[in-house]
């Protein structure tokens, strides 16, 4: 039987929030007067401030017209900055002390930025809405937010983004030694390949941070301490290790076999990759980044935009005077780092005030490994391709005082910002895929899994209800999803088609603004619960028996794991040591969302697809490659329903047909009306798009 720890009747001593002193010196009076036996005293010197510097590379229309606010203009360019290492709000960014100084005495960083704004300001509402730029891709502005009178902001946090067109990347510089010497420590990666193939894989070759930057190796010789390279076809099997002298860091192709040349950003392979194993490459790298100077160099951009009329060169802010509140917006890894971001105590900015006003983070579940040495802010994590990736370990639970009984910690994301006073409003959207891939239960419920969490004032939750991770994604085969998203999308059964869910998401940043701005309180949180039997264990969802569907109930298990003794787990930061980690036997609940008669979930706000189905949608997908345990990368599923009830006989179909349901092609689109107006009701949806959804519905017959 598993033994069960508890934090509730311990005594946790709390860490000191250490605050950077301002003002003057408090004291009055005449200053003492020198004298002839009293030495000189020179006057204290004055340390320099952190200043900015604003480079404006171009300024051009953005095609078309927003509302009545008109025509927009998007604005590209730099922004410089420096941080303080001495500034107490600065000191949990790891290894900052260890990277190069300026003449100022500060560490520097360079952000590239994109800055949507209306040509006439005059026009603008106040509102600065920064979209975080997920692996450097840049967000485009929202048309519906734009007619509203948004400035948009894009700017770079991830600093091992490969320059590119249309990247945004963060310059960031590399720790030494405190004697000038390269700093060296484990890495680990997983190379994975969808064919068979000779060629070299370029590091760091893993499903979810191919695209990024590697570590190099401290030495190409391969037969030293610290290098390893392992195979295996499923997480869970042992790792087959392969010889030194079968692989090497160099560049190789059927053209130029192994062992090819020498290469520090590629690994070759004696007779090839096999796309059926996971291969997993532990080494020594060399010269981390300073990758957590991210979260200051989001800080202090976003401060700049807000409140800053020019910079330390007298470059003028382009929307000077016109901010009044600010929203940040994050999807999937980008919605993790916003957690991080708070979490870590950045939405206060180097004056003591809040840096955003509200926050949505979206199909987040997780935090982001961004401010660990040999940081990996790109990783993922599944069922079988990074399952022990970094990003798993922070704390979950958003309360203060939130108690985690499986790691014996406490303390939620909002701590540090609830000691301040600076913690922003906070959404929170999932899908399906959260729960099922991601993780993410333990937001909702405590460690164990046996009650549901009462969360924060400030904080509300959203469940999509039979969403996946890919928010609007169309509805298509395995073979065709993998075309698009990569071998391990290739699932068993046809993707979800829950694209009604993006209305939903409009109507929610539409709360989130109305609560910045007018203190306007949104909906309720809206998911699946322990007390209502909502949320419950993989075998206890009540999945019907569609022919040709087999449910598993296989998810993404949640073990605890030990990186070493100086990574610090609770913030997801400092130094790992030991790699691969080392499972610790205890492991979190994953609760997942029970269903109805028809295999969606209940519990959730239920978008018009769900609310008035057609199909049966899920957030999971199983793969189609034989022997292999694994979902269907982040994708659900999607299971029509036959069309008349002769149809639903012949195949042995337990869910009602569309023509028992609604009887007529009307019977449907009164059906819709009715769910659209109740969706308006509740706040879930727009007039406007509840409007065009039945519209779509009756142009677009369903049943004769």
């Amino acid at each position: 039987m598993r033994t069960r720890w508890s934090l509730g009747a311990a005594t946790v001593a709390s860490a000191a929030l250490l605050m950077s002193a301002c003002g003057g010196s408090g004291g009055g009076g005449r200053a003492p007067q020198p004298s002839d036996n009293t030495p000189t005293v020179p006057p204290p010197v004055v340390a320099k401030a952190p200043q900015s510097r604003l480079a404006i590379a171009s300024t051009e229309d953005v095609p078309g017209s927003f509302g009545s606010v008109g025509a927009y203009e998007k604005v590209t360019g730099t922004f410089t900055g420096e941080v303080d290492p001495a500034d107490a709000r600065n000191a949990i960014i790891q290894d900052l002390t260890l990277a190069p100084r300026n003449a100022n005495g500060m560490v520097e960083y360079r952000s590239d930025f994109v800055l949507f704004k209306p040509k006439d300001m005059a026009k603008a509402n106040g509102v600065l809405r920064y979209d975080a730029p997920n692996r450097g891709n840049m967000v485009a502005l929202d048309p519906y937010f734009a007619s509203r009178g948004y400035v948009f902001l894009t700017a770079a946090w991830q600093g091992d983004v490969p320059a590119g067109p249309g990247k945004l990347t963060l310059k960031v510089p590399v720790a030494k030694n405190a004697d000038g010497s390269t700093i060296t420590g484990a890495y680990r990666a997983e190379l994975t390949t969808g064919v068979a193939t000779p060629n070299s894989l370029t590091l760091p070759a893993s499903a979810a941070n191919a695209a990024m930057q590697a570590y190099a190796p401290a030495s190409l010789d391969n037969t030293q301490p610290g290098y390893a390279l392992t195979r295996r076809f499923n997480e869970s099997d042992p790792r087959q290790p392969i010889a030194a002298a079968d692989w090497k860091f160099a560049r190789c192709s059927a053209a130029q076999p192994f062992p090819g040349t020498p290469d520090e950003t590629s690994v070759c392979l004696k007779g090839g990759w096999d796309p059926d194993y996971i291969y997993e490459l532990v080494y020594v790298a060399k010269d981390p980044k300073v990758m957590g100077l991210g979260l200051a160099a989001l800080r202090d951009i976003v401060t700049f935009f807000h409140r800053d009329a020019r910079d330390a060169a007298g470059t003028a802010n382009p929307v000077a005077a016109a901010i009044r509140h600010t929203i940040a917006s994050g999807v999937s890894q980008c919605g993790n780092f916003m957690k991080t971001f708070v979490h870590l105590g950045f939405n206060e900015d180097r004056a003591g005030g809040k840096v955003f006003d509200g926050v949505f983070a979206q199909i987040a579940a997780r935090q982001n490994n961004v401010n660990m040495r040999f940081a990996i802010p790109g990783g993922g994590g599944g069922v079988r391709i990074d399952h022990t990736a970094f990003g798993q370990a922070a704390t979950r639970g958003l309360a203060k005082d939130y108690v985690d009984d499986v790691a014996q910690r406490q303390g939620g994301i909002l701590a540090r910002c609830e000691a301040n006073g600076t913690c922003p409003k906070l959404f929170i959207g999932f899908s399906g895929t959260e729960f099922w891939t991601l993780q993410g239960s333990p937001l909702l419920t405590d460690a164990w899994g046996t009650r549901d969490l009462v969360q924060p004032d400030n904080a509300r939750i959203y469940f999509y209800a039979s969403s996946h991770h890919l928010l609007g994604f169309p509805s298509m085969t395995g073979p065709d999803a993998a075309a698009i998203l990569g071998p391990d999308s290739n699932g068993r059964y046809r993707t979800n088609g829950n694209t009604a869910v993006l209305p939903v998401v409009r109507a929610l940043y539409q709360n989130l603004e109305d609560w910045v701005l007018k203190g306007l309180t949104p909906p309720d949180s809206v998911v699946p619960k322990i007390a209502d039997g909502t949320l419950v264990r993989p075998e206890r969802v009540a999945f019907p028996n569609i022919p040709g569907v087999t449910y598993t109930g296989l998810v993404n298990t949640y073990p605890l794991l030990d990186w070493g003794p100086k990574f610090k787990a609770q913030d997801e930061s400092g130094i790992a040591a030991t790699v691969p980690p080392i499972a610790l036997n205890r492991d979190y609940a994953i609760l997942v969302p029970q269903v109805d008669a028809d295999g969606n979930d209940i519990a959730g706000i239920r978008s018009l697809d769900i609310a008035v189905p057609l199909a049966t949608q899920t957030g999971w997908n199983t793969t189609s490659r034989p022997g292999r345990i694994d979902q269907a990368g982040l994708v659900g599923s999607m299971f029509p329903f036959a069309k008349t009830r002769a149809e639903r006989l012949a195949a042995n179909d337990p869910r009602l047909s569309i023509a028992e349901r609604y009887g007529d092609q009307a019977g449907y689109v009164a059906a819709v009306q009715q769910a659209a107006d109740r969706l308006v009701a509740q706040r879930f949806l727009l007039r406007a798009d509840a409007d065009a959804a039945v519209a779509a519905a009756r142009a677009n017959p369903v049943l004769p």
